[in-house]
């Protein structure tokens, strides 16, 4: 029996069991051909699918042979697809490039076949999926209702069946919200993670290409194969990935910040991932959503509109008529801004950032709702500006902000809609959020697509990576709550716990330094009171990095536990304390501020 929509682990079935290419791009061309015509702007041909496959099976005759060997990929019509149009969603734009965008040549490379070219809101600008003179895909429950956007196409043939994954953007949120509308999981990476060379910009310094799949196993396993520094690209980046604990800390919105438009079946669905985060072992902050909604509403209500504007203003000032009028109301309002604006605008993101750190300093992942309702497309045709804007309330941050993201299904409302949340981690924090968010996907139970029956398959389960961490000794400024604690939990930094030094330590303010720092030296034969310090834990990695930034006369060297231990910390030369006032007596260095304020 054929599966009602192909993961990685349904294909891998029927290609061990005899199947080729060959015989799932048949399937896939009857489906297509009786699917919402709306999802494809341009659909490969039944022929053309055949021939790739072939093509495919003549390179690599084993499916062992390629990671995704004979996986049918769509692809959002702004990125291009050699010999196939790239039209934006804008009849009149359209061009045929000769070349893959970077991102599409790995996928291929890697054994994957293109099926077509999705529908999206034009220009890539909305999150409802309705702005495209191609139609307006639907939710695959029911078809009354949006299928969110922009990468509209791109989901809805996921969940129906008609890709295996399919490659969205995300500027603002377009890789999350349909996902979450269609009962998928939407991948948003690191920006600069994956190319976008070959993308049609949206807001160039803050787009994503990104990755819908049935599964975060999935999703990742594909991330990881389109991945990779590409030079032609000024806005790539090398991959640098960061840790998070094994039971981490979720920040969950709360009081006045929970905003859900009188949708309580989506609440409820919010507050459930909430509770399976706390049986998963995940500690919940309560946290401040405020500075980050503040730095959301600056994508459309601020500057950054104008990059819109810069994608597409030849082409506007030539052919307006050709650009929706919601795209083009949007664009145009950029007009208002002046370069002053902009760098006003990049002084009020930054201060946000810095209010954020706050959050970050007590939570090691963001829950959010992917989107706080959702709306029929009736409705949405009728208030196409103000609604819009309510689906991004919870995504238009995570670029401005560095954020890597993953949205999963939390579930089905009462009405059979269902519904959405995001992990939201900070930059190239990408795998490590995997694992949790795939644990999290499972225990929802929600089906895979629409198919609302399907198992989560065993196969595709996110195994989290075996933790090598190294434990250091912070002392002074580096302490919870002090002001160079954010240098050890900017790199992954985990508290152990208190502890306390033997006896035979004293400790120094050093003076001159800022903020104030202590020097922590030892005196065998010394009977003092032991000193109050934490013990934290890097990966290998953010260890080496940070003991480099150590500036002297500090260093590391090997401290002595009252418990026996002997771990890495902060140890100071002898010559820098000499005449320095000791701080021993108050037995630690949180208890001498606290005397010196006092």
């Amino acid at each position: 029996m054929l599966p009602e929509v192909f993961d990685l682990t349904s294909l891998r079935a029927l290609y061990a069991g005899g199947a080729t290419p060959l015989d799932v791009v048949a399937i896939l061309a009857d489906r297509m051909a009786a699917a919402d015509p709306a999802a494809f702007i341009t659909p490969v041909a039944p022929d053309a699918m055949r021939r790739e496959a072939a093509a495919l099976m003549a390179r690599a005759p084993e499916p062992n042979s390629l990671p995704l060997w004979g996986v049918p990929f769509a692809v959002k019509d702004n990125i291009d697809v050699a010999g196939l149009p790239t039209t934006a969603a804008c009849p009149d734009f359209a061009t045929t490039p000769a070349a893959d965008a970077a991102v599409v040549a790995r996928l291929r490379a890697a054994g994957a076949l293109v099926t077509g070219k999705t529908n999206l809101d034009q220009f890539a600008t909305g999150l409802n999926g309705t702005r495209s003179p191609y139609g307006a895909p639907r939710s695959v429950f029911d078809p009354d209702h949006i299928s969110g956007g922009s990468s509209s196409g791109s989901a809805v043939a996921v969940a129906a069946g008609l890709a295996a994954f399919a490659l969205g953007t995300d500027t603002a949120g377009s890789g999350r919200v349909p996902a979450a509308f269609n009962n998928l999981v939407g991948v948003k990476p690191t920006p600069g993670l994956l190319s976008t060379s070959g993308l049609v910009p949206a807001c160039r310094s803050l787009d994503c290409i990104s990755v819908f799949a049935l599964t975060v196993g999935d999703a990742s396993a594909i991330r990881r194969v389109a991945e990779g520094f590409d030079p032609a690209d000024p806005y790539s980046r090398r991959a640098a990935p960061q840790p998070l604990p094994a039971a981490p800390r979720v920040g969950i919105l709360a009081g006045a910040e929970r905003e859900f438009f009188g949708d309580d079946g989506t609440a409820a669905l919010y507050d459930a991932a909430a509770s399976r985060l706390a049986a998963l072992g995940c500690t919940l902050v309560p946290f401040d959503y405020a500075p980050f909604r503040e730095a959301a509403e600056m994508l459309y209500d601020g500057p950054w509109v104008a990059e819109r504007l810069a994608a597409i203003e030849d082409f506007l000032g030539r052919h307006p008529d050709s650009v929706d009028p919601a795209v083009r109301a949007i664009a145009e309002s950029a007009r208002d801004y002046s370069a002053v604006d902009a760098f006003r605008g990049q002084y009020a993101l930054a201060a946000l950032r810095r209010r954020t750190e706050a959050t970050w300093a007590e939570a090691d992942i963001l829950l959010l709702p992917t989107a706080p309702t959702t709306y029929t497309v009736a409705a949405m045709q009728a208030d196409p500006i103000r609604l819009n804007s309510r689906l991004g309330r919870y995504t238009n941050f995570a670029n401005l902000l560095d954020c890597a993201a993953i949205a999963v299904p939390a579930g089905f409302r009462p009405d059979g809609l269902p519904a959405g949340v995001t992990l939201v981690a900070r930059a190239f924090q990408d795998e490590a959020l995997a694992p949790l968010a795939d644990a999290l996907h499972r225990a929802a139970a929600p089906g895979l697509g629409r198919d609302r029956a399907a198992p989560l398959p065993e196969a595709s389960r996110v195994q989290a990576a075996a933790e090598d961490r190294l434990e250091l000794v912070a002392v002074g400024a580096h302490l919870s709550g002090l002001p160079l604690n954010h240098e050890l939990t900017g790199l992954g930094g985990r508290l152990v716990g208190a502890a306390r030094t033997a006896a035979d330590y004293r400790l120094y303010a050093l003076p001159g330094t800022v903020p104030p720092k202590p020097g922590l030296v030892r005196e065998p034969g010394f009977a003092g009171p032991g000193l109050a310090v934490e013990v934290w834990s890097l990966d290998p990695a953010a260890f080496g990095r940070f003991v480099a930034a150590i500036p002297a006369p500090l260093g590391i060297g090997r401290i002595a536990l009252d418990d026996g231990r002997v771990l890495p910390g902060f140890l100071c030369e002898a010559h820098a304390v000499a005449g320095a006032e000791e701080a021993t007596a108050h037995g630690g260095w949180r208890a001498f501020l606290a005397a010196r304020r006092g």
